[in-house]
């Protein structure tokens, strides 16, 4: 009876703990980078504004699927694409049709990565760069189920040995492994909650096929700061002439070592968002097109001649958000018409349909909020956002210089409502937002402000401008 008792007990021990174990203890999920995601990215390909979504990749290797959304003004055509990595490649083309909307091809990526997308219009090439994430397991994981999978083999050892054995004593060997083995796993489990989660490749760390695929690699780098310098920004158009096309290059460098920035991040749905003024104030929202390591290119037909303000806005892998300024002096050409003075606060038709432009007007320093009251409910998200005002002041009437001396230039956005069950933000297919689009800022100083309200409606992107007069506290502005 006392051998019985004896090869029955250790296995008996080792079981219980093992189911004590699973039940108490879950193991954590891989703390690596995330695996798939879309990707929208707005580029200014020529005379065509477009959205370019990657869409949601995994498994790899599998089949990437690339839609382009053209835009009210954008003229068909055909765009090759090809997605590289290495050696790597996949091709396939897009037919652009008359109404906008939705147009796509399915390419195809073979390994995790760093891939680059080109999208070639027959006269420009936009580079798009971007990471397809792997499966990481982290170590504690690994651990984890190592140690349970361990656990159940010696188990099955102790019971074998306990039933062939003479010897009780022998069988307890085994069962001990098999306490060892779920002590390992339940530590291992313990201890990945508290584990930090190693720096992103393309969001922290510059992405390599190596960061991507074993980023615990660099988990003794999650403390390290990752900032870099600002960039400076030079901008040239040569011969740039008001009523002809011009080819507008950006060339982007490090604030410390002066060479090329091929390091920005997908920003707001886009690597560049580029306002450009008039002299007389009208306003374009650009996306130039990557051509190569901090070079950037847009085209722009500027209908009057004099001094145009640029400001770009950008963000860095680990520097964060950067607006930085310049200036492009254009000549006279064919054409040399101002833009009509804007209305100030009230009622408007764009685009056909009345636009009601409403303000909540505060003291400089407090806030202030600006709504665009659409007639209907059908507007579509547009950068990811529901709108966007762009401001600029206090500016100087008249003078050709109002905007390239006003102090003032923000960026501001009415964000779209979060939708349960979708983790990314909804495309442009979604026309079911508004009517309403409100904007709350704070204007820093008093006078007047040159606003642009951006919302998007049928596939058509809608700009008004308006004026806003802001008071001093207690005063008149």
């Amino acid at each position: 009876m006392g051998r019985k008792r004896g090869w029955r007990s250790a296995p008996a021990v080792a079981f219980c703990a093992i189911v004590l174990a699973l039940s108490g203890a879950t193991p954590a999920l891989a703390d690596g980078a995330p695996v798939g995601g879309d990707i929208q990215v707005a580029q200014t390909l020529g005379d065509r504004e477009l959205t370019v979504i990657i869409r949601r990749v995994d498994p790899i290797p599998g089949p990437v699927r690339v839609d382009i959304v053209t835009h009210t003004g954008s003229a068909p055509g055909v765009l090759k694409l090809r997605l590289t990595a290495g050696s790597s490649f996949s091709e396939a083309s897009v037919t652009l049709g008359v109404t906008p909307g939705f147009f796509g091809a399915t390419l195809r990526a073979d390994q995790p990565g760093p891939w680059e997308l080109a999208i070639d219009d027959g006269q420009q090439v936009a580079r798009i760069p971007f990471v397809l994430a792997a499966r990481v397991v982290s170590p504690w994981e690994r651990a984890t189920y190592g140690g349970f999978v361990a656990a159940g083999l010696l188990l099955l050892v102790a019971l074998l040995v306990a039933v062939r054995s003479r010897r009780n004593w022998v069988a307890l060997i085994p069962a001990a492994g098999v306490v060892a083995a779920v002590a390992v796993a339940v530590t291992a489990a313990l201890l990945s909650a508290n584990t930090p989660a190693p720096p992103a490749p393309g969001s922290q760390l510059d992405p390599t096929l190596d960061n991507v695929t074993d980023a615990y690699s660099n988990l003794q780098l999650s403390t390290v700061d990752f900032s870099r310098p600002p960039v400076n920004l030079t901008v040239s158009a040569p011969g740039a002439r008001s009523g002809q096309p011009a080819d507008v290059r950006l060339t982007l460098t490090d604030g410390s070592t002066g060479r090329p920035v091929d390091d920005l991040l997908v920003h707001d749905n886009a690597l560049i968002h580029l306002v450009v003024v008039s002299p007389s104030g009208r306003l374009w929202h650009l996306h130039p097109i990557r051509a190569g390591a901090g070079d950037y290119r847009v085209r722009l037909t500027p209908p009057e001649s004099g001094t145009y303000t640029l400001s770009a806005e950008l963000s860095r892998r680990g520097g964060g958000v950067q607006l930085v300024r310049s200036n492009l002096v254009v000549a006279k050409g064919t054409s040399d018409v101002p833009a009509p003075t804007p209305a100030g606060l009230g009622e408007r038709d764009v685009d056909g349909k009345p636009v009601d432009v409403t303000m909540t007007t505060a003291d400089a320093g407090s806030p202030s909020t600006i709504t665009a009251q659409f007639p209907t409910a059908d507007l579509q998200p547009w950068l990811g956002m529901l709108g966007h005002m762009l401001v600029v002041g206090p500016v100087r009437e008249p003078g050709t210089d109002q905007f390239a001396t006003a102090p003032i230039w923000t960026h501001v956005h009415a964000m779209a409502p979060a939708t349960p069950g979708m983790p990314d933000r909804p495309d442009e297919s979604v026309a079911a937002y508004g009517p309403d689009v409100p904007f709350t800022y704070t204007f820093p100083l008093p006078g007047r402000y040159r606003v642009w309200l951006q919302a998007e409606r049928g596939y058509s992107v809608l700009t008004i401008p308006a004026i806003v007069d802001i008071p001093a506290v207690g005063g008149t502005p």
